[in-house]
């Protein structure tokens, strides 16, 4: 062999080793996101790949989306739950109840995760908390005592109040568990509660105007309305309100009480990051707040 056939033999040798197989580059994993346009919804879409990439997921390198919001109309979400499953992609992460629910619908083999939901145990997404059984696991931050907790709340900051209303989401599945969780408040403390089930925003002024007429004292509202409206009308009818949800008191309600937003989309980063190496969800416990955050608007018109 010629010296110089040799060096190019050996220089294109070290070449083919130097090259990184295909077994060391990353691989790319698919991750469907289907979330409900409730408020807090892009709140949500923005920390949530910010949490995967702490630890470690960079989009473009390692991991891609495929994102589905029902935009306002919850019927969509059977549909696009079915169309991340013929994508067949690594894992799917449902944002809201209803959201993990059509995800639960859609497929029984690709794991699911969720995010901000309510009542896992009761609304049938998990047979347990601690062992979740089939393919959803995610973190229940929605927890219907949050609805004890506002009945609470209310009773201290406005002592008067002895009939409270509840605007429930009748749509969402979550709204069966967190009414009965607030009747159950009322009844132990002697506090009636009216509940008005809201199908569609448009109902809202109008229920407004009853509760009004019922002289409710005081309104729980649930986090999956529109709870900006929701606050507005609250001023308007001169009735206090408190949310399960962290922006409500910022849009003019009374109070809020939520959990750790931050610490909750931490924890389904880290079980997404889980599902993708390996684990199941039905052996994933489902995560729990730890930290709640209390906001009461001081401007609101209630506080003395």
């Amino acid at each position: 062999m010629r010296r110089r056939d040799f060096i190019a033999s050996v220089a294109g040798a070290a070449i083919a080793w130097a090259r990184p197989s295909d077994a060391q580059q990353p691989k790319m994993r698919t991750i469907g996101v289907l979330v409900r346009a409730a408020p807090g919804w892009q709140r949500f879409w923005k920390a949530f790949p910010a949490a995967l990439h702490d630890i470690g997921y960079i989009e473009g390198q390692n991991i891609r989306f495929e994102f589905r919001s029902d935009d306002g109309q919850i019927s969509r979400l059977s549909e696009l739950a079915a169309e991340l499953a013929r994508l067949k992609v690594d894992v799917i992460l449902s944002w809201f109840t209803p959201a993990a629910i059509a995800a639960k619908q859609a497929t029984h083999d690709i794991p699911i995760v969720c995010a901000l939901c309510g009542d896992m145990v009761g609304t049938g997404l998990v047979d347990n908390l601690a062992r979740p059984g089939g393919n959803v696991t995610g973190d229940s931050s929605l927890n219907p005592e949050l609805g004890a907790k506002a009945v609470d709340l209310i009773r201290q900051m406005v002592p008067s109040a002895h009939r409270i209303g509840v605007l429930a989401n009748a749509p969402d599945p979550f709204s069966k568990p967190f009414l009965k969780q607030i009747q159950d408040a009322g009844e132990a403390t002697g506090t009636a509660v009216e509940p008005i089930m809201i199908h569609t925003a448009e109902e809202l002024d109008a229920a407004f105007a009853a509760m009004e007429t019922s002289r409710v004292d005081a309104v729980i509202v649930q986090p999956s309305l529109p709870t900006k409206r929701i606050a507005e009308l609250a001023l308007k009818y001169r009735m206090p309100s408190v949310c399960t949800f962290r922006d409500f008191a910022h849009d003019g309600g009374l109070m809020s009480y939520f959990a750790d937003e931050a610490e909750m989309y931490h924890s389904a980063a880290v079980l997404v990051d889980k599902v993708l190496k390996g684990a199941k969800p039905a052996e994933l416990p489902v995560e729990q707040p730890t930290r709640f955050e209390l906001v009461i608007n001081l401007t609101n018109k209630f506080i003395s």
